[in-house]
């Protein structure tokens, strides 16, 4: 784990230390994230809350007071509602940021401002309203609200490779989801939508029925000469 990653450290202007991170970081940073998923679902104390908003509030309460006692994350910070960096108006759902530190990934300078990994979240099924659509996890036929569809098209995280989105799977296992949303793309590719292709199914890279956590990847092809964005996608189950 990150904990056993080199870190040095030196004064840097307001900020207590430098930490230097390896490129592999933000992976090891989503583990963390997926790690921490069924200890916050599963606090007695947390209060039971279906909408997005309030799970997304608690989690980022979880993860922040996790983040502080845990040897190796000490130096993260978690915010909700953050401007995206790009695409000014848009906001991302959860965000790790440094707190208190400077911290260098292959060179590139990230401070307590600054945005290390955007994650969307999503309840699954998508509530039921007349401005809703079933397939919000990947797209909108309403909007651009789609998770997956504001990444692909550069409206979310246009400055970052690597993203996340978290899925409350409030009915049905996860590969009941997992088959929905291969479905719901495999059905935009064929009827012809722009942008989409086979390539954009998700693939299953964990799913432990034991702690009720699944963990898939996908990678998308975006417009505007922007490079392709690996999504990593952990659905808690929290029914």
């Amino acid at each position: 784990m990150l904990a056993n990653s080199a870190i040095t450290t030196s004064k840097s202007g307001a900020l207590n230390e430098d930490v230097h991170l390896p490129g592999t970081s933000l992976y090891e940073l989503i583990d963390f994230i997926s790690a921490e998923l069924p200890h916050w679902r599963d606090r007695p104390e947390r209060p039971a809350v279906k909408s997005e908003t309030a799970l997304t509030s608690q989690l980022c309460a979880h993860l922040n007071s996790s983040a502080r006692h845990s040897v190796g994350w000490d130096f993260l910070q978690f915010r909700i509602e953050e401007p995206d960096e790009v695409v000014k108006g848009r906001k991302i759902d959860l965000v790790p940021a440094p707190c208190g530190t400077t911290v260098w990934i292959e060179g590139r300078k990230h401070v307590d401002f600054d945005i290390l990994l955007p994650i969307e979240c999503k309840r699954l099924p998508t509530p039921k309203a007349s401005d809703r659509d079933e397939r919000e996890y990947v797209v909108s036929q309403y909007s651009t609200t789609g998770g997956i569809q504001r990444f692909k098209e550069g409206h979310h995280g246009a400055a970052h490779s690597l993203c996340a989105m978290i899925a409350y799977v409030q009915e049905n296992p996860a590969k009941h989801w997992d088959a929905c949303v291969c479905k719901w793309i495999n059905e935009l590719v064929d009827s012809g939508q722009t942008g989409w292709n086979a390539k954009d199914v998700l693939y299953l890279l964990n799913d432990d029925p034991a702690t009720g956590i699944a963990v898939l990847r996908s990678t998308h092809s975006r417009p505007d000469g922007l490079p392709d964005i690996e999504i990593r996608h952990l659905w808690v189950c929290v029914n």
